[in-house]
């Protein structure tokens, strides 16, 4: 505790004596200050105790006291030392009177006691104040980090840092999800506050937030509490080296922090920023172990590797798995030519990244990007889906894309397919075909493929599955497409591709020629031949014309393109023509 005026008032040494506000005695003193000016107020800071011998200054005169005691209370000065027996030998009873209306703790110093005697035992208290203070912090780091260590690893840290506050705690992984709380029900607390945890995660870190305790915005950087209804006041304090936020630490106190609690919350900090966080050579040495892992599944040796993967990546192996591929389109995503294959002969990727049974997550592919990257975000929810449920994930970028391995049916491909539906009912719509004049996609603007189950031994077969997936994603506008689905529907919005309409429009341009001169509609009526499978009546009716017309129309139409109706190829060539340039003009 820092000092107060009851415990200056007890010091032996300095026989201090009370003349007024007995009841304010329990308020602690920042400071001792000596000062004789007649106005003092604009060098107060508040929390001090003002020392004066009454030299410059009328005590007494009752008006001038009055507005003197005011002003010295409205700067918060906690109490006024007078000297005895210096210029008064009693305390003035205007200056009495005035500390007793005003509530100020008026006390007597002795003539053989010196005000800096006072100053020095301030200076004492303050000091073994925040020596105690230190002390305790450091007893709280040892007692957190023999906690992190131990078998239940931040679990127990933070039912340690929960009792040293005497609040509550609770941890939020990359996602925004809580992992762990304590006590128990603080979990229920700590739920109510996503939104602020959001809020925290989009800054760049190092980063922290206060919520709730009757904060205002504005105020010292605090913000308001969605639930205004709860009391407690809550520092959020986010995790991790670099610029994203790698999770996020609340603890609930009932009033703001002391320094030996602010010592615990930065040991906790500290503490959980490394089990967050891995060492940079042994995130490399997992970035290349991932890659190569890749490398041969994909060359077809998946023996060497499950003998490289190990304990890291072996379980992964020995399950269906589903291969998916993710990218950020580049402008005309839709015409983009399909990646290869890595093989074991390319670099080694640049990021590789895993989620253990332990519980940690290792590097991601985005290193320190902003939490606003599509793909890192991406991987932070697969990864943080897959350490709550003890998956391992492997996750290799290529380029400007990412390769992920997941085990079929687990956390992570949930939590993948949950994120889509999540964004494209941002988007407002399921399916959105892409404008092909529009810019480059930005923001979440992801497209994935997945594949469908597969094992270590067609894994080339499932990135094709998923490179697939990806391409039919990027034509229907979707951000999201498993290999099931590659099927499904019409193939005429796979129609949409520039290179198919170029085509489309070298085909039909002698046609549409012929016809802009207004000898005869022959698109149109190779359009409704075409539709009716070459009957002739059916197709005559439906244009309106005798038969004998559109046998002639065929013909020219035959004799302007070269090429004869009687092969299907033509046929089927000229009726993909056709309906590529029909969804093209409705587009």
């Amino acid at each position: 505790m820092p000092p107060t005026l009851a415990s200056l008032v007890r010091h032996p040494g300095l026989k201090l004596s009370v003349l007024a506000g007995e009841d304010r005695l329990e308020t602690p003193v920042r400071w001792a200050h000596v000062s004789e000016l007649a106005d003092p107020v604009p060098y107060m800071e508040g929390g001090e105790l003002l020392l004066i011998t009454a030299m410059q200054i009328e005590a007494d005169d009752p008006e001038e006291m009055s507005r003197y005691v005011r002003r010295l209370v409205g700067a918060g000065v906690v109490g006024l030392g007078f000297a005895l027996g210096v210029k008064y030998a009693e305390v003035p009873p205007a200056l009495a009177a005035a500390a007793k209306e005003e509530g100020l703790p008026l006390i007597g110093v002795p003539r053989p006691t010196p005000f800096i005697a006072i100053s020095k035992a301030v200076s004492a208290a303050i000091a073994a104040d925040q020596y105690r203070a230190v002390t305790a912090g450091f007893e709280a780091q040892r007692e957190l980090t023999r906690a992190a260590i131990g078998a239940e690893g931040p679990t127990a840290l933070l039912a340690r840092l929960a009792a040293h506050l005497d609040g509550w705690a609770a941890l939020y992984d990359a996602s925004g999800s809580v992992v762990a709380a304590a006590p128990d029900w603080a979990a229920r607390r700590a739920a109510r506050l996503t939104a602020d945890v959001e809020r925290l995660r989009s800054r760049p870190g190092p980063a922290s937030i206060v919520v709730g305790g009757g904060c205002t915005a504005g105020a010292a950087g605090a913000e308001p509490a969605e639930d205004s209804a709860v009391a407690d006041r809550v520092e959020l304090q986010s995790l991790g080296t670099g610029r994203r936020t790698r999770g996020v630490l609340a603890v609930g106190t009932g009033a703001p922090l002391g320094t030996a609690e602010r010592y615990a919350v930065h040991s906790a900090v500290a503490l959980l920023t490394l089990t967050t966080e891995r060492s940079r050579a042994l995130q490399d040495a997992e970035q290349r172990l991932g890659g190569a892992v890749l490398r041969m599944l994909l060359a077809g040796e998946p023996d060497h590797a499950r003998a490289v993967a190990g304990r890291l990546y072996g379980g992964l192996l020995d399950a269906p798995f589903r291969m998916l591929v993710a990218e950020v389109p580049s402008g005309g995503g839709a015409g983009q030519q399909p990646h290869a294959a890595p093989s074991a002969a390319d670099e080694a990727p640049t990021e590789a990244a895993t989620a253990t049974t332990a519980g940690t997550s290792a590097g991601t592919a985005a290193g320190e990007a902003e939490a606003c990257d599509p793909l890192a975000t991406l991987i932070d929810i697969m990864e943080a889906a897959a350490a709550r449920t003890g998956e391992s994930v492997l996750v290799v970028p290529d380029g400007g894309r990412l390769i992920v391995l997941a085990p079929d049916g687990g956390a992570a491909v949930t939590a993948c397919a949950e994120h889509a539906r999540a964004v494209e009912g941002r988007r407002g719509t399921k399916a959105r075909p892409r404008d092909r004049t529009a810019a480059a996609p930005s923001g979440d603007e992801l497209v994935i493929g997945l594949s469908a189950p597969a094992g270590p031994i067609a894994a080339a077969a499932a990135y094709r599955q998923a490179e697939q997936a990806l391409s039919v994603a990027r034509r229907r506008g979707r951000m999201l497409v498993e290999h099931e689905q590659v099927a499904a529907g019409s193939v005429l919005p796979l129609l949409a591709d520039d290179a198919v309409r170029a085509f489309a429009d070298g085909m039909l341009r002698a046609l549409h020629e012929h016809d802009a001169t207004g000898r005869g509609d022959l698109v149109a009526s190779l359009r409704a031949w075409l539709s009716r499978h070459g009957q002739w009546d059916a197709a005559a009716a439906d244009l309106g014309v005798h038969r004998h017309t559109l046998r002639y129309r065929m013909r020219r139409v035959e004799e302007i393109l070269g090429r004869s109706l009687d092969d299907p190829d033509v046929r089927m060539e000229l009726w993909l023509a056709l309906k590529a340039t029909a969804s093209g003009t409705s587009a």
